[in-house]
This record gives structure tokens, C-alpha cells and sequence, in this order.
């Protein structure tokens, strides 16, 4: 997480739909931005975010009327990326439990309160999903709500955060603000690995069960420190999950569904041992502070933080939106 000194969007407000642990929380309000409205239907995730950030979430927003929610200037979302990653069943909109239509319950949030911007974020694969159409009606359905829509697929790694992690962000603004043009944030010059965000194992802080004691392959210990995934092993076919990288690289997506010994956080060669990533390297490979309450158990924890979004990432986008709000 960056620390933020120009405090634009104070005064502003914002709610926090499919909220997770909030991550969109923390990059908001690190501009001074308030949040007035909060909804996950993941209990566990109500309590992390309840418990970091003194907001109780609502749960299901199907069953919470639009005219219920308070009034605010700023919209973001995370919305299940389920339907339209590639390891899940990509049946998008027509997703059999009726994840895909979630998005729908942020149009009419936008219809009812119409907020001065709006930012989402989703999978990577949502870009090209059914040949672009699923993106096109998305960006349709916001224009026609009075919006201009941009969108761009950006990786952590780009952000001084040591992460292989591409996701698709969507930022679109009220018609009537004039916004004719938005860029990106450029990649920075920078560039983090892993090991950077590696907990300092000193008092044996990193339990037992993190490191693998299945017979493993390491085929090159001595590798150049890189801004991509480093393989250096494996274990049994070396198949997804069974992989062993090195740490002077990037760290593979953190995934709340990954399989294998190694699927949710990659498996790593940390001082001479093989180990999956613990719960607080998860937290800081998604931008989260040290300070953040972690959940009590580490499947918990795998799974909030695979699901989450990068605050840095966000802290880059929100930050290029600086002119608009000081024009207002």
C-alpha cells in the first residue's frame, strides 16, 4: 500500500459492493474518501472487514433495494469473477448459480443514485470472454446510463508489487462531468521480487505444515533476479500446483481455487526449504498493510486474499483521476 499525502477526495463518498476484505476500502479512503455502504454475502468476509474497518457489510445484494442504499459520489466493485476466469466455468451472464447477473444489481444501484464515477474490477480472461461480447455489453449498459467507460487490463508486477496478477479495470464517469479522456497509470521503473515481502523467519514464525516434505526437483538454484515467474522445480509432473519458483522473481496469482500442494500461492526455494506462502506474504502481495487483521485460519485467509483486489494497483488508477475531482 502507498502512502497517499494529497487527500483529494475528501469530502467524498463512496460504497464498497462485493466488498471482500476491502481492498477498494483501503485504496478510497487513502485519498480521504469515506465509505457510507458496504455488502459482501461472505460471512467470513464480513467479519475481516468488520473488524479492520468498524463497518458491518450487508449481506446478499439481491435482496437489498437500490433505494435502501445511501447516496454517494463514487461506486466501486469487485464482482464475482467466476463465471468469466478460466479456471471456473466461464458461462458468464448465464452462470448456473447466477453469479454473472450480479453485475445487473450495480446497474440498477447506478440508476437509483447515479454516482459520479464508477470502478470495477474483474478477471483478466473478462477482456476476450465470449469473443469480446460479455466486456461490450458490460461497457453498453454503463453508456447507457450516462456514462463514458474506460478499461484496461493491468499487472501488480508493474506496480511494485511482486505478483504476477493481470485483472481487467473498468472506470467510467457521469456524462455531465465532461471527461473526454482517461490514461492509465503507466508501468513504473521499479520493480519488486518476492523476497521482498517475505516475513523474516528468525523466531521460526513460519509453522511446519507451510513446507513441503514431498520429494521435490530443483534444477536451478542460481537464477538472475527477473520481473517475470522463475520456475526452478517441481514436484511429481511439475503439473499447475506442483510448481517451484524462485523467490528473486515474481510470485504466481494468488487463486482462492487453485489446486495442488502450491495451486493457491505457488510453492517457493526459501532458504533451502520448499514452502507455500503464508497468510501475511498473501496480504502483502495484494498490497494489504501489516497492521490488516488477519482471519483466524489460513484457508481463510488463502481464500480472501485470491479473491481480493491490489490496493496498490487501485491507489495508481485512483490517483490519475486527481485533475477531475480538484475541476469539480
Amino acid at each position: 500500500m502507498i502512502e497517499i499525502n494529497n487527500k483529494f477526495l475528501t469530502g467524498y463518498t463512496y460504497i464498497d459492493l462485493f466488498c471482500g476484505i476491502g481492498g477498494f476500502h483501503l485504496a478510497l479512503s487513502s485519498f480521504g474518501a469515506s465509505c457510507v455502504f458496504a455488502s459482501d454475502i461472505n460471512k467470513d468476509a464480513q467479519i475481516s472487514y468488520q473488524k479492520n474497518f468498524g463497518i458491518q457489510p450487508y449481506g446478499d445484494i439481491t435482496k437489498i433495494s437500490a433505494k435502501n442504499i445511501p447516496a454517494h459520489d463514487i461506486l466501486c466493485a469487485g464482482f464475482p469473477c467466476q463465471p468469466f476466469s478460466i479456471s471456473g466455468n466461464q458461462q458468464g451472464f448465464d452462470d448456473e448459480h447466477g453469479r454473472g447477473r450480479l453485475f445487473f444489481n450495480i446497474i440498477d444501484v447506478i440508476r437509483e443514485h447515479h454516482p459520479k464515477m464508477v470502478l470495477l474490477e474483474n478477471v483478466k480472461n473478462l477482456e476476450k470472454h465470449d469473443d469480446g461480447k460479455t466486456l461490450l455489453r458490460i461497457r453498453t449498459e454503463l453508456q447507457n446510463n450516462g456514462y463514458t467507460v474506460f478499461n484496461s487490463v493491468l499487472c501488480a508486477a508493474d506496480y511494485n508489487i511482486p505478483q504476477a496478477r493481470h485483472r481487467i479495470y473498468i472506470i467510467a464517469f457521469r456524462k455531465d462531468l465532461g471527461v473526454r479522456e482517461f490514461n492509465f497509470p503507466m508501468a513504473l521503473d521499479e520493480f519488486s521480487s518476492l523476497d521482498s515481502v517475505l516475513i523474516e523467519d528468525n523466531n521460526n514464525e513460519v509453522p511446519g505444515n507451510y513446507y513441503i516434505t514431498r520429494e521435490y526437483t530443483i534444477v536451478n538454484e542460481d537464477v538472475d533476479r527477473e520481473k517475470r515467474l522463475i520456475r526452478i522445480g517441481q514436484i511429481g509432473l511439475g503439473r499447475q500446483g506442483e510448481r517451484i519458483y524462485s523467490i528473486t522473481g515474481l510470485a504466481s496469482t494468488l487463486s482462492s481455487q487453485g489446486g495442488g500442494l502450491g495451486g493457491k500461492t505457488g510453492m517457493y526455494l526459501i532458504n533451502g526449504r520448499v514452502r507455500k506462502l503464508y497468510p501475511r506474504e498473501c496480504a502483502r502481495l495484494m498490497g494489504f498493510p501489516d497492521s490488516f487483521i488477519l482471519a483466524q485460519t489460513q484457508e481463510r485467509c488463502y481464500n480472501q486474499f485470491g479473491n481480493s483486489v491490489v490496493v496498490n494497483v487501485l491507489q495508481h488508477i485512483i490517483n490519475q483521476t486527481q485533475n477531475i475531482w480538484e475541476e469539480l
